[in-house]
């Protein structure tokens, strides 16, 4: 009998099948969220059903707005906030963070399931889960039935051999993979992230890979869970749930694609897609000016990426040509980052600090760009429009990048500023 890839281990479990890449399956899921931009719509669906399969295995988010910044909102959130009481689910606050960081730190075990609301839920799959994001319809279904159908993925493979080269983060190597198949290069596929670099990588820097998976047009992305999972676990008081997950040796793979991690340089994206990168050092990055610098989100707002931009700072100060706006992915991030005197660093370099959640990514507030202006963002999106405002400009970056950029003013090579 032929290997099994994770996705495909992980389906055929939950289905109780011998599950294979494009079969049909209706598994178990055993985690469902949603959030305050899509959260509203799923209960409206939900109330369809009338039931919920597990209550303590649903989450609801409020990070998208976060604090509310207008009346419609708020009644969004009380709706939400409601809906948790009366059927004991679980509500994520104003304050707790966004639901990918939380989900992670508080939910998420290798070999689950896991469904959200919101294209990123593929975040959680560096955990060695299957998870992926899904319409507020079928998200309601989820959350009544305890189930759902799906269509397994094929994998794709990248085989990261290397290491990454000083001032080169996941979020290049990410940038990188996407600019090299495109956006539409792995279409309803599943990106399955290994090689010899992985090893060198963090579960921070994980997170990266699996978050922008989408950006690729994935269904979901996945890395094997290893000793790093376990650490990562156990530091956040859920050790007992670790469980290997990983390819079998034989298992069949669409396709393999090798990178070489020590060929990669610090990269941005440029407006409007995820796709046009460029490297730091390219002609087309040299003198562009930014107006806007936001380092935060769910891709790249944790504490990692806090530490090396406040290494940046250090000893520097934010343009006076540049806003530096930093938002923590979640309350414990921002409690460790307190703790450090990351926090007072970062201001005492001229940041402006929002409280956790998602705050300018998704142009609600706390962040919204005026007509022409450029941004530099940690996030893993620049579609047009997409901080609020259809006239402005996007650049996606690492967290060092971004520091570096703040600096100068224009887009900078974050090489000049970390030592050997």
């Amino acid at each position: 009998m032929t290997g099994k890839t994770i996705v495909e281990k992980i389906l055929s479990e939950k289905s109780n099948t011998d599950a294979k890449a494009g079969d049909i399956v209706i598994a178990s899921i055993d985690l469902c969220y949603v959030q305050d931009g899509t959260g509203p719509l799923t209960i409206e669906q939900w109330k369809n059903f009338g039931k919920i399969a597990n209550p303590r295995k649903t989450v609801l988010f409020i990070d998208h707005a976060s604090p509310s910044p207008r009346k419609e909102l708020s009644n969004d959130h009380a709706k939400l906030r409601k809906f948790a009481r009366e059927y004991n689910a679980i509500l994520s606050d104003v304050g707790e963070g966004v639901c990918h960081q939380v989900a992670a730190e508080k939910f998420i075990c290798p070999g689950d399931i896991v469904v959200g609301a919101d294209s990123h839920t593929c975040m959680g799959g560096a955990l060695g889960a299957f998870a992926t994001g899904m319409g507020s319809t079928d998200v309601a279904v989820a959350i009544a039935l305890g189930k759902n159908w799906f269509r397994v993925p094929e994998t794709i493979k990248f085989e990261i051999e290397g290491k990454l080269s000083k001032g080169v983060f996941a979020k290049d190597l990410i940038l990188y993979i996407i600019g090299k198949i495109g956006s539409d290069g792995a279409m309803y596929k599943a990106m399955e992230f290994s090689g010899k670099a992985m090893e060198t990588l963090s579960m921070s820097e994980r997170f990266v890979l699996t978050n922008m998976a989408v950006e690729a047009g994935a269904k979901c992305g996945v890395i094997a869970s290893d000793e790093k999972t376990k650490e990562y676990l156990k530091a956040h008081g859920r050790g007992e749930c670790f469980r290997e997950v990983k390819s079998d040796e034989d298992a069949k793979f669409e396709n393999i694609i090798e990178i070489n991690a020590e060929e990669i340089k610090p990269m941005v994206a440029f407006p409007h897609v995820v796709d046009n990168v460029k490297p730091i050092d390219s002609e087309e990055c040299r003198g562009v000016k930014i107006d806007q610098v936001f380092i935060g989100t769910c891709t790249n707002g944790r504490l990692e990426d806090l530490r090396i931009a406040a290494k940046i700072l250090e000893g520097n100060k934010v343009n006076k040509n540049t806003r530096l706006i930093v938002t923590p992915a979640s309350r414990l991030v921002y409690l460790q980052a307190l703790k450090e005197g990351i926090i007072e660093a970062l201001i005492n370099a001229g940041a402006v600090i929002n409280p956790p959640g998602c705050g300018a990514c998704v142009g609600v507030h706390q962040g919204v760009l005026a007509d022409g202006e450029r941004c530099l963002s940690t996030q893993n999106r620049n579609f047009k429009g997409r901080m609020g405002n259809p006239n402005a400009y996007i650049y996606l970056a690492s967290p060092a990048t971004a520091a570096a950029t703040a600096i100068k003013g224009e887009l900078a090579d974050p090489r000049e500023f970390i030592g050997d």
